[in-house]
């Protein structure tokens, strides 16, 4: 199996609009973040976890042009507001897009995006039905095994998710214990860290680095970036030998 990061970047993306810091004029590549995105396949089923603004050029940037299902980590709007870019899977591949979610996302979903789901749409429309993911309950995407992870985003409930060695956990600022339990044992750990600051919804660098130190995974790799962490070359070099920031475009297998 393959993850590839989609987009590794803040809900402003890296660079930012207007801003002049040298992350955001930086040349190199790893510096250019879009919104917080992955990519799951098993050469058989592709799913992909959450749905940004940037999905159109995440989807052609890594030459994807089958989707068999897209799981949601939370409600905000740069992890699902690219909704409308299923549509050429659903007119190529004859499908209505499974979306899973929880309750508490389906209506949101329901809210923002009515015409997705109405009996009779309009030509053209994007076509989804939702399933809903209860707790911790696993569930299958034709052979691969996803298992929900509770975690808490500055007071709202998200999802992590493990599948089989790969751990994906975005937008967390705090994870229960029992909850981190499912995470170890995860050979690869991809984890929320927003900034080397605190802040009341994301991880810190260092939080990050903490449940990493507790995890264990062979490898971790740092999500959900902003422009304020600094450059992708020189953070490297100051982290662990089995942490980096992760980069779009980048290729895990597992």
């Amino acid at each position: 199996m393959k993850a590839i990061l989609l987009g590794t970047g803040t809900s402003q993306g890296v660079p930012v609009i207007g801003c002049k810091c040298p992350v955001c004029i930086s040349t190199n590549p790893k510096d250019k973040r879009f919104r917080t995105s992955a990519f799951i396949t098993d050469g058989h089923t592709n799913v992909l976890i959450d749905c940004g603004p940037d999905l159109r050029m995440q989807m052609l940037r890594n030459d994807i042009d089958q989707l068999d299902a897209i799981v949601v980590t939370h409600e905000h709007n740069d992890h699902i507001v690219g909704l409308d870019e299923i549509r050429p899977f659903n007119f190529k591949q004859k499908i209505v897009m499974p979306i899973y979610a929880t309750e508490k996302v389906n209506q949101e979903f329901l809210t923002r995006f009515h015409y997705a789901f109405v009996k009779d749409p309009y030509p053209g429309a994007p076509r989804a039905r939702l399933i809903e993911i209860i707790d911790s309950e696993a569930f299958l995407i034709g052979n691969l095994k996803f298992i929900p992870i509770l975690a808490d985003h500055g007071g709202l409930p998200v999802l992590g998710f493990r599948i089989g060695d790969f751990c994906y956990l975005t937008d967390i600022k705090t994870i229960s214990h029992d909850q981190l339990a499912l995470v170890k044992g995860s050979r690869i750990l991809i984890i929320d860290a927003l900034r080397k600051e605190l802040h009341y919804s994301h991880l810190s660098l260092q939080e990050a680095l903490d449940i990493i130190s507790i995890v264990q995974p062979e490898q971790a790799y740092l999500t959900h970036i902003s422009h304020h962490m600094g450059l992708t070359e020189e953070v490297n070099a100051e982290l662990p030998d089995n942490v980096k920031l992760g980069y779009d475009g980048q290729v895990i297998e597992f």
